[in-house]
């Protein structure tokens, strides 16, 4: 019993109406009890419980990622299909046979028009030229990648997010935390799932013109991952890694982003509390998609921004031949030569599908990680 309960008369501290017990929420990363209502700048811990309920997080982490990978996984092959070398020449022969000029040649709105128009076109011809499951190559080994993925991330963010603030920032989070959490827990994802991540790649871009599936290089992802060891040796696994770091780029600004639009859905929630009146149903609405619609909104702008390293290292780990040498050697010399012979528009090639897919992606995997949360009995409220 407290102080405060102490001094009241026994009538009042025997009515339970008279008590309000603090709930204290959890953190995502760590698990780590944390004061309700956090602001920025307020302290990341109260209460140290590094282990509670983070098997719920990794669960709720696993499976967001699982159903968002299932459901985009044809737009993601269609995506890394539009990044290569074969079909941005299987493309640019068919635009000169139809008599069109060269897409760097052509206007924005044009050259855009044209690009949406065979994304969907390719994203016709793939079923058909090689059956349904030709839009899930590469299926397996996202799958396998993304529940380790998923855990790294999160636990190295979340872990990365509190000694950082409460050793270098007074026990307070702000925006360079949130920078450095991120960064760090991107080149440690990245390294980590790199082998899973080039294994996928070119099983989506191994093509074949029979829908048996004879002629593919690759039988699976065991078959890829040996032939590769085994004609480029263990450093082949790790092609594309350079560009991968590039790209932590990406998911630091989605993490950064991600987290000022919690923390201003947080503040207008509490503007609303502290209003009196019943929530309208546009508060309704911004509480129950506030969080999938700050996931996608954050996704979209730091994928625009980032996107062509996303070609870079789908090319890198394509690893193409050229007079019997890969044609791509390193990270610079990959971007020069791809802007010298095809010209800026290649760097956003397999735009309007990777747009198209990561949107969604992002809504159904965090969608699903809520959900899985609230079922296991916690939250990811900070």
């Amino acid at each position: 019993m407290t102080l405060e309960t102490s001094s009241r008369p026994q009538h009042l501290r025997d009515d339970p109406s008279t008590f309000k017990p603090s709930i204290l929420a959890q953190s995502r990363g760590t698990g780590d009890v944390l004061p309700q209502n956090q602001a920025s700048g307020s302290l990341v811990a109260a209460k140290k419980s590094p282990f509670a309920k983070s098997w719920a997080h990794l669960i709720a982490g696993g499976l967001g990622g699982m159903a968002s990978a299932t459901l985009t996984a044809p737009l993601d092959v269609l995506k890394t299909r539009l990044q290569s070398t074969y079909y941005q020449q299987h493309l640019a022969a068919s635009r000169t046979a139809r008599g069109l000029p060269p897409i760097e040649f052509m206007s924005l709105p044009r050259s855009s028009l044209l690009h949406i128009r065979e994304t969907f076109q390719i994203l016709y011809e793939v079923p058909h030229a090689e059956g349904w499951r030709a839009l899930f190559k590469g299926l397996g080994p996202n799958l396998i990648g993304v529940v380790p993925a998923r855990a790294i991330n999160f636990y190295t963010y979340g872990n990365g997010k509190r000694i950082l603030a409460e050793y270098f920032n007074g026990g307070k989070e702000s925006a360079w935390v949130h920078l450095s959490a991120a960064a760090s827990a991107g080149i440690v994802t990245g390294t980590a799932t790199n082998p899973i991540w080039l294994v996928k790649t070119r099983l989506q871009l191994d093509k074949s013109a029979h829908k048996d599936g004879t002629g593919r290089q690759y039988k699976n992802a065991l078959d890829c991952t040996l032939q590769t060891v085994r004609n480029e040796g263990f450093r082949g696994l790790y092609r594309g890694l350079s560009a991968s770091y590039l790209g932590v780029t990406e998911s630091t600004l989605q993490w950064v982003l991600y987290e000022q639009m919690k923390l201003w859905l947080a503040q207008r929630e509490e503007r609303v509390l502290r209003s009196g009146l019943p929530p309208t149903f546009w508060d309704q609405t911004v509480a129950w998609t506030g969080k999938l619609g700050a996931a996608g909104s954050a996704k979209f702008v730091a994928a625009l921004i980032t996107y062509p390293h996303e070609v870079v290292r789908t090319r890198l780990r394509q690893a193409p031949m050229q007079n019997g040498h890969l044609k791509y050697t390193s990270l610079v010399q990959c971007f020069s030569l791809i802007w010298k012979e095809e010209g800026m528009a290649a760097m956003y090639g397999g735009l309007v599908p990777h747009m198209l897919r990561v949107v969604p992606s992002a809504a159904i995997m965090f969608g699903t990680y809520e959900t899985v949360l609230k079922l296991l009995g916690t939250s990811s409220q900070v």
